[in-house]
């Protein structure tokens, strides 16, 4: 079982910016991975998703809750993706998890945490206001 590995989570407070960073195990064949995402898991709520990227064009798609704030950066010749948080809002608190998928999803399986393969330990963030 492939386990991703994250960093960055913290505490912070409204307004302020994060990075969150995520990679698989180096001797992982990165060919392995089409699509690259976050889920977020806030208190009481179920997981959802954030943002994602397909490794074969860039092409990303994020949540609406998200856009214009947080950006995903994906090292598409490579096995990491990182997502800069900027604007946070106090309902961003949640545990995030990163996700990869071994297969082309199509666009409305995107954000469908079922259809991801792969998954980190969640990582926390915190935002106070």
């Amino acid at each position: 079982q492939v386990r991703l590995t994250e960093s960055g989570g913290g505490l912070a407070q409204a307004g302020d910016s994060l990075r969150l960073s995520c990679s698989a195990p180096a001797h992982i064949d990165t060919s392995n991975f089409k699509v690259m995402g976050w889920f977020r898991q806030a208190p009481g709520k179920e997981r959802a998703f954030v943002a994602a990227i397909r490794r074969s064009n860039g092409y990303r798609w994020y949540a609406d809750s998200v856009k214009g704030r947080f950006t995903l950066v994906g090292d598409t010749l490579g096995n990491a993706i990182w997502l800069d948080m900027n604007s946070l809002k106090t309902e961003d608190t949640a545990v995030y998890y990163c996700a990869f998928s071994g297969r082309n999803l199509v666009e409305g399986r995107i954000y469908h945490d079922s259809d991801y393969d792969y998954w980190g330990q969640g990582t926390q963030v915190t935002v106070s206001s």
